[in-house]
């Protein structure tokens, strides 16, 4: 890593220090929102997208070029190396992921084998190029939290109520333990790739935690977001953790491992840094606020950085992904209300 790297905002403030300015940068960033982005994937589906490096690397570049945001999110799917070593899924526009067969017995462990870099070879090529086109830009890998991943594979598709996944949490905790056990695996070793081939922080990404109380989560998901967290623990790149929802599960997030905590906007920033204790944080304006005038955002987005400055370091970011509907130019309006605040 070189020192321009090592010494940007992002990577600076996960690390717990006070950069210049509060780095900022969007969950969902990649697309969606972005005119630009839309045409890129018109008539391409989204895991065709994922595993075709050069519209991997243009799309993770788009909002970098645009905004000036202070990292780049890789453009991935949580559901990508689930579908490169062979799981017979989807992402189905309007519904999400699906899965043809859901994994409901010990028989169907045996297709979730451990992932290879052949696997993933146009995935990680996107990564190598974007470390080069970014420079002193950092690059977020991901992945998907071992709870979120298993509830799309028990469910088959997203659930209002994870009825399959909870009932085999409590009927048959072996098989679940099992499960996740091999699903951490897969995520651990997709996080380690990225970094290998260049990106400089990971964030795992648990969207559907918060349907979990904190015993059950601390029983059934935490050890296993931990292990994924653990297979880039000797890389020395800071790991965000960040989930949907979570707000009582805060503190017990930041103990699997995560040197900074992402944050909804459900929980005032400075009380979650209470929760977290000595880590940074990140977050948590509302995304819906971008629909608001101007003046408002940047008020809104003052306070959040006023919140902030309780946190051994703070990463301005949304408290969820951007919408598809949002206006760009808002966005770019936020990110130069975060580059000019003042601490006081």
């Amino acid at each position: 890593m070189t020192t321009q790297l090592s010494e940007s905002p992002f990577l600076r403030a996960c690390r717990g220090e006070r950069p210049d300015h509060t780095p900022v940068w969007f969950m969902r960033q990649a697309g969606r929102s972005l005119p630009e982005y839309r045409a890129l994937r018109e008539g391409v589906a989204m895991l065709d997208a994922c595993f075709t490096t050069d519209m991997v690397v243009e799309v993770t570049m788009q909002p970098v070029r645009r905004y000036g945001v202070d990292a780049a999110i890789f453009f991935s799917d949580i559901v990508v190396p689930l579908k490169a070593i062979g799981v017979d899924l989807d992402i189905v526009a309007g519904t999400g992921p699906v899965v043809a067969e859901p994994i409901r017995t010990r028989a169907q462990l045996d297709q979730l084998r451990d992932l290879e870099p052949d696997d993933v070879a146009p995935v990680i090529a996107a990564v190598t190029a974007l470390t080069g086109e970014l420079g002193g830009t950092p690059l977020i890998g991901f992945a998907g939290a071992p709870f979120t991943l298993a509830s799309y594979l028990i469910e088959g598709r997203p659930s209002r109520d994870y009825r399959h996944t909870k009932a085999m949490m409590r009927t048959d905790p072996g098989l679940w333990h099992d499960l996740m056990e091999r699903i951490a695996a897969v995520a651990g070793q997709f996080l380690r790739m990225q970094v290998e081939a260049g990106a400089s922080a990971v964030q795992l990404f648990d969207s559907w935690a918060g349907a979990l109380s904190l015993a059950d989560y601390r029983a059934f998901a935490q050890p296993h977001s931990a292990a994924a967290l653990g297979a880039v623990a000797d890389l020395d790149v800071p790991r965000i953790h960040f989930g949907v929802g979570t707000g009582e599960l805060l503190g017990a997030m930041g103990e699997a491992g995560a040197d900074v905590v992402g944050v909804d906007w459900r929980v005032p920033l400075d009380e979650a840094v209470r929760r977290v204790g000595d880590r940074s944080v990140q977050g948590n304006l509302d995304p819906t606020t971008l629909f608001a005038p101007p003046e408002v955002v940047a008020a809104e987005a003052r306070r959040v950085l006023d919140e902030g400055l309780a946190a051994r370091g703070h990463v301005f970011n949304l408290g969820h992904g951007v919408l598809p509907s949002i206006d760009p130019d808002a966005l770019a309006r936020l990110v130069d209300v975060v580059h000019a605040y003042e601490r006081p």
